[in-house]
């Protein structure tokens, strides 16, 4: 049953890189609540906690393409040991200053700098498979497992650093993840046997391009079903707390996560004789179809059976669009690629949670459902104007 999920394991080198780069990206989900847990545990406001908390999202977006085509440029080796350095440093001095009561400047510029050095680890793992795999479906089946690694920290990285944060402190909560990320990536970017081949610009040589018409359509998609993300996050837990049961809404999450970890790992399983841009259409379409019945639900038991079914066409999506993109750009700039697509994903989250806010604030949780509704609509037709084609010609 597993048999692929085997076959590319036993590749020299896989099976340490694939699990390197899990404990390198569980920050991903357990930073941006262990700032709030922190900086709401000293006494300070949620609002600072949260600003300070989107600061640190908005440093990653902003600075994850240039360290992206640093990578393609210099090397996984190279850029991944200097960025979990300057990670863990501009961390650890966030944590300090909040815990002594030091200045809000201070406390934002460590988190602006945390977050801007943030190792791209997911879209590097993806581009070393690449690399070390040769044939078409060989990739599909690494691509699903990443795309399962990613949920398996979504769904447990929330959890751990709540459960440490309150047991313990979040002082150790925010030390485990800035440890666990900068381990992780310096593991990683020691195992140099499996890294790609850096390509360095060559002054006056001809640089091969990205081109609009495959990467465009990937990136919008992404934008929509970040804003779909995004929006149902916020609106499910005002869900939960309409009904009496907040505490309910990190089930509720992470039942929809575990739909996609499924889906994710049956994905992988198949060889697929459709081509990336053809799975988009319908996975897109199927993401939008399953945010329907949600504003018309009323009852708990009932939203977590849909949000599990949901979540099945979360990670077939996901996988059919980085293999689109990895298919089709230049061997010279696939991490920059990748990393393309998934700043698209950050840069929708913040919008459609705070337009899901204001729907929230004015109608109501189930009309705040309509939010991931339209973006999901947006997701299918941006999928359709996606399309296989060659991406490699060069700059005059």
């Amino acid at each position: 049953m597993f048999t692929r999920y085997r076959q590319i394991l036993s590749v020299p080198g896989a099976r340490r890189f694939s699990s390197s780069a899990l404990v390198a990206r569980l920050p991903i989900s357990m930073d941006t609540i262990g700032i709030v847990l922190l900086v709401t545990g000293v006494g300070r406001s949620y609002g600072l906690a949260g600003t300070m908390s989107a600061a640190y999202l908005l440093a990653a977006a902003a600075l994850a393409i240039p360290q992206a085509r640093l990578v393609d440029r210099i090397g996984q080796g190279r850029v991944l040991t200097v960025a979990a350095v300057v990670f863990a440093v501009a961390m650890t001095s966030f944590v300090v200053i909040v815990q002594s009561g030091g200045p809000e400047w201070a406390a934002f510029a460590g988190v602006l700098v945390a977050g801007g050095a943030f190792p791209q680890i997911g879209a590097c793992v993806r581009a070393r498979w690449s690399h070390v795999l040769d044939e078409r479906p060989d990739i599909d089946t690494a691509y699903a497992l990443e795309s399962s690694v990613d949920e398996v920290v979504f769904i447990t990285g929330p959890i751990l650093i709540t459960v440490i944060a309150t047991a313990w402190s979040p002082v150790a909560a925010l030390a485990i993840a800035i440890v666990a990320g900068t381990a992780g990536t310096l593991f990683f970017a020691a195992q140099r046997s499996t890294a790609p081949v850096a390509a360095p610009r060559v002054r006056g040589a001809r640089v091969q391009r990205l081109r609009l018409a495959v990467v465009g359509p990937v990136c919008l998609v992404w934008v929509a079903l970040g804003t779909l993300f995004g929006a149902a996050e916020v609106t499910t837990v005002a869900f939960a707390t309409e009904h009496g049961h907040r505490g309910y809404a990190g089930f509720l999450l992470a039942i929809w996560a575990a739909g996609s970890l499924i889906a994710g790992v049956i994905t992988g399983m198949v060889q697929w004789r459709v081509s990336p841009s053809t799975r988009l259409r319908w996975g897109a379409v199927a993401m939008f179809v399953a945010m329907i019945p949600l504003s018309v639900i009323g009852s708990l038991s009932v939203m977590a059976v849909w949000l599990f079914v949901a979540g099945f066409a979360i990670a077939p999506t996901g996988i059919a669009g980085l293999s689109l993109v990895e298919k089709n750009v230049p061997r010279s700039r696939l991490t920059e690629g990748m990393t393309l697509v998934e700043t698209a994903a950050v840069a929708g989250v913040a919008p459609g949670a705070a337009i899901a806010g204001q729907v929230i604030d004015s109608h109501g949780a189930s009309a705040a459902y309509l939010v991931s509704l339209v973006a999901g609509l947006v997701a299918a037709a941006a999928a359709f104007t996606s399309r296989d084609a060659p991406a490699c010609e060069p700059d005059a």
